[in-house]
């Protein structure tokens, strides 16, 4: 090997490791950008939401709260959900009798799957109920049903009346109502 092809092979690396070299200065100078600069103190943990509890333990004082009580210091009647409390009990007691695929008590929605009734063969139903808020009010609940019929082996999708989603909306409301009445007369 002559001195002018080493010199080429030294010129060839030299120039690949001065590019890595260029790559990474600027990526500890790109990420050196990204960090704050001051730390961070309590009045940047405060909850935008207003619910500025003391920190602690989460199962607090009280023990875990899931139940159906009031909430202490609001109104809202949804303990420690995302949504109304008896809305959600009342949504998984009225579909309790189909199958039940997903639950989100903190998103408020309650998927089943489908359903085939003994009485109706050829047919199928599934319910998407959303709980809306965390009053309990008559336009806190939506419920979506669908339906599907058997066509010649196959299952395909068949209209439902709006009335079914409107009676089974009536059927959750009438039972939130009768677990609230519940609660109310126990304490």
């Amino acid at each position: 090997m002559n001195g002018a092809s080493q010199r080429v092979r030294k010129s060839g690396l030299a120039r690949r490791l001065g590019l890595w070299n260029a790559a990474a200065i600027m990526l500890a100078f790109g990420l050196t950008g990204c960090g704050r600069t001051t730390p961070l103190g309590p009045a940047d943990y405060v909850d935008p939401r207003g619910n500025n509890l003391p920190a602690g333990s989460i199962m607090g004082a009280d023990g875990l709260a899931v139940s159906l009580g009031r909430n202490r210091g609001g109104n809202d009647e949804s303990g420690a959900l995302g949504v109304n409390a008896y809305l959600w009990r009342g949504t998984l007691d009225t579909l309790s009798f189909m199958p039940l695929v997903s639950a989100d008590p903190f998103g408020g929605v309650v998927i089943t799957d489908w359903y085939q009734p003994a009485a109706a063969t050829g047919e199928r139903f599934k319910a998407t109920a959303y709980i809306l808020g965390r009053q309990l009010r008559v336009d806190g609940v939506r419920v979506s049903v669908f339906r599907q019929v058997l066509q010649g082996g196959q299952w395909v999708d068949a209209p439902v009346s709006a009335a079914t989603g409107t009676e089974l909306e009536n059927k959750v409301l009438a039972r939130a109502r009768e677990l609230r009445a519940q609660q109310v007369t126990s304490n």
